[in-house]
């Protein structure tokens, strides 16, 4: 049981963080918003547009307008910058230079500590998962990056979003501190959620678009977590085989110890009438009911990984990514089913041998 209960819990928790990682992704974006990158750009930091596409794109018809008028869009420059992290060492931080639509865009970043950073200054927020994690990025601290010194003046999250791995910022200090004189995307409201197909065609149909592809911002930062999701998958598979194999054989070793004791209760069952597949299955079923029980004792314990918060390097974007471990039950469902498959593994064998026994000779 013990044994099973480790490979399930190293499943289960591999699983988690696979689908953490993507959960984490997945509610970064909203399927209401449309995010304009480059063709063939894979993450943000990749994508580049002039300032005329996106003129262009901020005054399509397709897009929403605020109550004054103004289209419901931020244009927005991506950078990645080095920070030394508390526990030493240094990783990548995404920081974004934002228009003043980006928290409209995104109602779930707010703020929780101190206050806004002031437009045209140089003072930026900073995401609830970064400021646990590197050195200056605390309130009321200051962060170098850019050339320049960069005042921490609020700390926002965004329910578990991937933006809380971030640094905000005015776009235009942003961009006169890494002398960028295009956008990484623009981010706007489609005045209407159906109207996909028709901004696709608009966007084939102008020349001047023809880089630059439409995608909605929820399907955009899913395929950031796509190959990430895929290689925790793929080594915790590789490890959980080495570990079963090991389970797996403790199962059999303690069944055909089962057998062995039992030898004369099997004769006794077999002189009262029972046939051998009755014997077969009594002891499978024993068996399964083992693994199902250590199954559920290593998903219980993988389930407490739900408490806790990791980061990595994202291969999508190259920067630092929190998120934490998340359970659901297709994960539960897998993890129970690879149990009872390691018992069924482990107790077939000595089931046969049990069922193969000679009455005499067991009596």
């Amino acid at each position: 049981m013990l044994g099973i209960a480790l490979v399930v819990f190293v499943f289960t928790a591999v699983l988690m963080m696979a689908h953490g990682l993507q959960q984490t992704l997945r509610s970064t974006g909203s399927d209401d918003n449309i995010m304009v990158v480059r063709k063939a750009a894979m993450s943000e930091i990749m994508s580049i547009i002039d300032r005329e596409a996106a003129g262009i794109v901020t005054n399509m018809p397709e897009v929403a307008r605020s109550g004054d008028g103004r289209p419901l869009s931020s244009k927005e420059v991506v950078v990645i910058v080095n920070l030394a992290k508390l526990g030493g060492g240094i990783s990548n931080v995404t920081v974004r230079g934002i228009e003043e639509a980006a928290f409209q865009l995104r109602p779930k970043v707010r703020i929780v500590q101190g206050r806004m950073f002031a437009w045209g200054a140089r003072e930026i927020i900073v995401g609830a998962g970064i400021t646990k994690r590197f050195v200056g990025a605390q309130l009321g601290e200051k962060i170098k990056f850019g050339g320049d010194l960069w005042s921490v003046v609020g700390i926002f999250d965004s329910d578990g979003s991937g933006f809380e791995s971030e640094i905000w910022g005015d776009i235009h200090q942003i961009s006169d501190a890494f002398k960028r004189s295009s956008f990484s995307t623009v981010t706007f409201r489609l005045k209407n959620p159906d109207d996909m197909s028709q901004l696709v065609s608009a966007f084939e149909a102008d020349n001047r678009l023809q880089y630059f592809v439409p995608k909605r911002e929820k399907k955009f930062f899913e395929e950031q977590s796509e190959m990430m999701a895929k290689f925790i998958r793929i080594l915790g598979v590789f490890v959980t085989i080495i570990f079963s194999t090991g389970a797996t054989i403790g199962a059999m070793i303690t069944m055909y110890g089962a057998v062995a004791n039992r030898t004369v209760e099997i004769g006794t069952l077999r002189a009262l009438g029972f046939y051998r597949r009755s014997i077969l299955l009594v002891f499978l079923v024993e068996s399964l009911v083992l693994s199902l029980a250590g199954g559920l004792v290593g998903l219980a314990l993988a389930s407490a990984l739900q408490f806790f918060t990791i980061s990595t390097l994202n291969f999508g974007s190259f920067s630092e990514l929190a998120f934490s471990f998340a359970l659901s039950p297709s994960i539960i469902a897998g993890a129970l089913g690879f149990a009872l498959l390691m018992g069924l593994a482990g107790g077939f064998l000595p089931a046969v041998r049990a069922a193969r026994l000679n009455i005499i000779q067991a009596l």
